[in-house]
């Protein structure tokens, strides 16, 4: 394979700009194309990068014989052009979630495989150094085992913002409310730390504050892993104008780890800015206890010296690109996404039951509720 690809977007929406800015700059990246439903406004934003305009995904694939597109459009819309972009013959990399519904990443992980593609899904706070760090000092030991990995998450979301687009705050348009469009990021953050495959979940949702929306702004969780270890999510976005959203590992040693991802009024893609570098805001390793304060300075004298919206994305659409180059797998799967739609799913599901799910989850074929969303 080339060592310079040739890229496009599927989806004119707010992310599509970062996108669209990562691929144009990117040395790896021949930014070609830009697919949407809607002529008028895909070819405006084409104008904008000096890139080729197209209303179906196959024919952009194949006639700009792309080897990488990013997907960019609603949760629920993410199957069927990722399907198409990979029968005809392109990588996919689809932004957070992988899809709203188990059914959907069943069938685009079956897709890919089918074709010999990768596909992959956005985490880019993985790619956050305080997250990386948590992460080698993990995976050293410094911790023991984990044993309690927390989530918390506590942001904002006004009725502008749901506004700000016709699918948003509906079960059919949006997937879902804080747990898929929010927590993403910390579900994932949360499995990726633990390090081992979950057993159950038992959990609940709430609408505590949007009476002009269908879904869910708050929702909690226990988790059991199938090592022995426990877990906790606790997400909202009914905390004006937005707290911070935080995940912290427990180890069997007494020690603990912890980053805070997102601070003050939570970032809203093509809306606002990231308001507070991601830290680390808790580190008891013995020995290291002192290191926090210069870490946490040198990742913020580092934040302020970038675009931090475009940088972290730009990290993983790198990241991507360099292992189609290599022939290795990314540092976020698709498979990995799919971990993150099983947790809210069964989140979703244990409310409608009343009990814990277990794991693994497969789709619901003889249901129509969506998962106990509907």
């Amino acid at each position: 394979m080339s060592t310079t690809l040739k890229t496009g977007i599927i989806g004119c929406g707010k992310v599509a700009g970062i996108h669209a800015a990562a691929l144009a700059v990117s040395q790896k990246s021949s930014f070609t194309a830009v697919c949407g439903r809607d002529e008028i406004r895909t070819r405006e934003f084409a104008a904008r990068y000096g890139v080729k305009a197209y209303t179906d995904v196959t024919q952009m694939v194949s006639m700009e014989k792309l080897d990488m597109v990013t997907i960019c459009t609603p949760h629920p819309q993410h199957r069927i052009p990722a399907i198409e972009a990979l029968n005809a013959g392109a990588h996919v990399l689809i932004e957070k979630p992988l899809a709203s519904s188990l059914e959907d990443c069943d069938a685009m992980l079956s897709a890919a495989k089918i074709t010999g593609k990768q596909i992959a899904v956005i985490s880019q706070r993985r790619f956050y150094s305080p997250c990386l760090r948590l992460k080698q000092a993990i995976d050293s030991g410094k911790i023991g085992k984990p044993a309690l990995g927390v989530v918390l998450m506590f942001g904002w979301r006004n009725e502008a913002y749901y506004q700000s687009d016709p699918w948003r705050g509906k079960w059919t348009g949006e997937g879902g409310g804080v747990l898929v469009n929010q927590a993403p990021h910390q579900l994932d953050l949360l499995q990726w730390f633990m390090g081992s495959e979950i057993e159950e979940v038992y959990g609940t949702w709430k609408n505590l504050n949007h009476p002009y929306i269908e879904v869910e702004d708050t929702a909690l969780a226990i988790l059991k892993f199938k090592n022995g270890s426990v877990g906790n999510i606790i997400v909202s976005n009914s905390q004006k104008p937005g707290i911070y959203g935080k995940v912290h590992i427990h180890g069997d040693n007494g020690a603990s780890v912890g980053v805070q991802t997102d601070g003050g009024a939570m970032f809203i893609a093509g809306m606002t800015s990231i308001q507070e570098p991601p830290v680390n805001d808790l580190w008891s390793v013995p020995g290291e206890e002192d290191k926090l304060r210069d870490w946490v300075k040198e990742d913020a004298d580092f934040f302020m010296s970038i675009d931090p919206i475009q940088y972290y994305h730009q990290l993983q659409i790198e990241d991507f690109i360099d292992a189609l180059i290599d022939g290795r797998r990314p540092m976020m799967t698709g498979e990995e996404g799919r971990v993150t739609v099983e947790i809210f799913t069964a989140i979703y599901r244990s409310q409608r039951d009343g009990k814990a799910v277990k794991f693994p989850l497969v789709p619901e074929s003889d249901r129509i509720d969506f998962d106990g969303r509907l």
